[in-house]
């Protein structure tokens, strides 16, 4: 297919991957603000509806491997695009996000990222950033899930390089859980930027869980080498080397 025609198809998906979010959101919000668990049930609604349409628009097929956990966990996962954000929230029994505290005040988003027990945290100096962080998450333990955060803080394109933010380790020695690292490579079919949408097979793959109780140096070893290795080859299978911009 030429690329234009694909970058076509690009934006009439991307619009109406918007529209549903917009229709979803609005049609189910009374459900979402008397029900906690009404309020997830739309947002996994919204996720099928995308993964669906990402399938069946513009050929990009998804897959989740690895055992997903069902218990109280701190997942920790490579963050390439928005599309990974909905493959982890649908795979995951009660998933709840660090967030900006801006995303609080978007419209939709930040009203059921609340009903559905988001932990918003203030930007800020790294130190002060962190013990927010802590305080923050303390406060929001009050709702029971799986705590997903992402290591780099930011979206990461395929073959950058980010380092991996200390806020992590402390998150992993204050809640005494395990903690889940998640690979993936969604972002060579569903970039961070742009319109254009590239078919293929997006993963996420749940690693093996880091059980409690190492130091926060070997904790942040261990999660850096296992999400990078497994997000590498997960990119490697889809055939983009990560190696090709360093």
């Amino acid at each position: 297919m030429a690329y234009g025609l694909r970058w076509l198809r690009s934006f009439v998906f991307m619009m109406t991957v918007y529209a549903a979010m917009g229709v979803i959101g609005v049609v189910f919000f009374p459900l979402a603000l008397f029900s906690r668990g009404g309020a997830r049930w739309v947002c996994r609604t919204y996720c099928r509806v995308v993964i669906w349409l990402a399938r069946w628009m513009v050929g990009i097929r998804s897959e989740v491997r690895g055992e997903v956990p069902t218990d109280e966990v701190m997942i920790a996962a490579k963050h390439q695009s928005f599309f990974d954000i909905l493959l982890i929230f649908n795979a995951l029994p009660a998933a709840k996000f660090i967030m900006k505290r801006e995303l609080l005040w978007t419209p939709i988003i930040g009203q059921y990222a609340y009903r559905i027990g988001c932990v918003p945290v203030n930007r800020g100096k790294r130190g002060q950033a962190i013990s927010k962080m802590v305080a923050d998450v303390a406060r929001g333990a009050a709702f029971p899930g799986q705590l997903v955060i992402y290591p780099q803080g930011t979206r990461v394109a395929p073959g950058v390089d980010v380092p991996y933010k200390v806020g992590t380790a402390a998150l992993y020695g204050q809640l005494q859980q395990d903690c889940v690292p998640v690979a993936t490579n969604v972002g060579v079919f569903w970039p961070r930027n742009g319109m254009y949408r590239k078919p293929g097979l997006a993963v996420v793959e749940f690693l093996p869980r880091i059980e409690q109780g190492l130091s926060k140096t070997a904790y942040m070893t261990r999660l850096e080498d296992e999400v990078e290795i497994a997000s590498n080859a997960l990119m490697r299978e889809a055939g983009f080397d990560p190696d090709a911009l360093r």
